[in-house]
């Protein structure tokens, strides 16, 4: 299989499915001309035309709103908003159109659009720019949300995504796009709504998604040389949620601990918290624990901003601490 970056393998699928369907198009700020800001769409204006890569004024709701509508009759947009900060301003058409018309219509309209969106700190962007708000996304009925962590999983996902009848919120985290991994050279179409256990272990599992995911796999492997076998459970999905997967792998190792790239309070990972609790509490030998940023505006300042991040050895000393407190002598 041929290693490619984040970036090349989502560039490569939407070349792919471009050519596969002629009523997917994509539209966007500074997508065309410009090749994207993170260059995602290099090379496609020239191969596939005005009429299929489309320049957007610096306008969310109005774009986002034309891509429902687009979406309604028949087409199947892939909008990219530069930030997922900036899908704030598209939030009405997000959460009050493309996630409700299937419903309020009976079924009649569906709205099969990809919003793909990059997120998370780490750049020196400040604090307007560096946000991991798909809470607001993954609380709404009618959306679909994924977070894939890898190359191979953000192709296939993306081709997932571009083919599924209801909107789907893609999530790409700026510090994933210069990694690489093994991309298939067939095509595979992800699963919506399905978990991964990317490596087995048996002492404590770890929950992650996105840039957390990635940071997860290090982690473990960091702590398999102490002799602490980490399980990780790659999400992927945020919406629908994989509870089953998660919960199995709780029952199998007792412990869980949380990675997630935002604030704490009413996270992602006090969904996956609950989530355990219900599903797996008579197996639990300690607490489910959770790793998140600091509650602040992300500070410009970079050593401000790394001490805000989750890292790999803030995730590290949590697993320590859970791990001591079932009587496993580690650290």
């Amino acid at each position: 299989m041929p290693v490619i970056t984040y970036r090349q393998a989502l560039r490569d699928t939407l070349r792919a499915e471009m050519h596969r369907d002629e009523n997917v198009f994509l539209m966007g700020e500074e997508i065309g001309v410009f090749e994207g800001s993170y260059k995602i769409t290099e090379g496609l204006l020239k191969e596939f035309g005005e009429r299929r890569v489309r320049d957007t004024p610096i306008a969310e709701e109005g774009f986002v709103g034309a891509a429902v509508g687009a979406a309604m009759l028949g087409l199947r947009p892939v909008v990219e908003i530069m930030t997922i900060n900036f899908s704030l301003l598209a939030l009405d058409q997000i959460v009050n159109h493309a996630a409700k018309i299937y419903g309020m219509f009976g079924g009649q309209n569906s709205v099969p659009m990809v919003i793909r969106t990059p997120g998370g700190g780490g750049q020196q962007l400040g604090a307007t720019h560096s946000q991991n708000v798909e809470l607001y996304y993954a609380f709404v009925p009618g959306l679909k949300v994924v977070a894939p962590s890898t190359p191979a999983d953000a192709a296939a996902l993306l081709r997932a995504a571009i083919r599924d009848d209801d909107p789907v919120l893609f999530l790409e985290n700026l510090g994933l796009y210069n990694t690489k991994g093994e991309v298939p050279d067939e095509e595979v179409v992800g699963e919506i709504g399905r978990a991964a256990v990317v490596r087995e272990g048996t002492d404590i599992t770890l929950v992650g998604y996105s840039r957390m995911a990635m940071i997860a796999t290090q982690v473990a492997d960091r702590l398999a040389e102490e002799g602490i076998s980490v399980e990780v459970v790659d999400l992927r999905s945020l919406r629908p949620l994989d509870r089953e997967t998660i919960v199995n792998s709780v029952k199998k190792t007792g412990c869980a601990v949380v990675a997630e790239d935002d604030w704490l309070t009413y996270g992602i990972g006090a969904e996956i918290a609950a989530s355990i609790q219900e599903g797996a509490f008579d197996y639990l030998d300690a607490p489910v624990r959770r790793v998140a940023m600091a509650e602040v505006p992300l500070p410009y300042a970079k050593p401000l901003e790394n001490a805000a991040l989750p890292s790999a050895e803030s995730v590290t000393t949590v697993i320590y601490e859970t791990l001591r407190a079932v009587g496993r002598r580690v650290g």
